[in-house]
């Protein structure tokens, strides 16, 4: 229990900090509403576990070991934020909705943030790197342990990006209320994707 508690107090802390998903989910809580923003999170949780299990699994070392593996996932990832950017830079003023705004369903909205974390490589190595270390072969079969670990931080990363979500959601209120606003917020956003492009496709393995 005190392993699950640092590791819990770990994620959380990782989880506050600055990063591409954090500020993903805040910009699209701002943009359309606090549902949004947490379907989204669960879109970001869901490709956690997809990145627990390739860790728990081996599955990780591919992306640690071939650059090739990893060049393509990064452009991949990089390629659909830089299409979100140009979604978001051709949005129109409408009044903002968390079931739809320019056709992005609830699905589409949880699609989006497994998407988003997926196809970034970085987080199956991330976890390769931080998993192990609150990991004992004396306790049992890594594997479970991996899998233990990687379910504490997916819950952590809904606590604090649900947070935010709730949180950034109220100032989608405000855009709500001004076209103007909505337009800023829309090139804010795309700007937001366009960052986030460059920065994935220049991560080093």
């Amino acid at each position: 229990m005190e392993t699950l508690a640092a590791f819990f107090m770990a994620s959380v802390l990782l989880g506050l900090a600055p990063g591409p998903d954090n500020i993903f989910v805040l910009t699209q809580s701002a943009l359309r509403g606090r549902l949004a923003g947490l379907l989204v999170t669960l879109g970001l949780c869901t490709g956690l576990v997809v990145h627990t299990t390739a860790v728990a699994f081996g599955v990780a070392v591919v992306f640690q070991s071939s650059a090739l593996a990893f060049t393509a996932l990064k452009l991949g990832g990089a390629g659909y934020l830089l299409y979100l950017a140009w979604q978001a830079f051709r949005a129109s003023a409408e009044r903002i909705s968390a079931a739809r705004q320019n056709g992005l369903t609830y699905p589409k909205l949880y699609r989006r943030g497994i998407i988003m974390n997926v196809t970034n490589p970085k987080v199956s190595i991330f976890f390769l790197a931080f998993l192990p270390q609150f990991a004992d072969p004396g306790r049992g079969s890594l594997t479970l342990q991996m899998l233990l670990l990687g379910g504490v931080f997916i819950v952590s990363t809904i606590l604090v990006f649900g947070s935010i979500a709730l949180l950034a959601g109220s100032i989608g209120q405000w855009l709500n209320r001004s076209p103007r606003a909505q337009k800023t917020m829309n090139r804010v956003a795309g700007v937001v994707f366009v960052g986030l492009a460059l920065k994935l496709a220049t991560v080093r393995q």
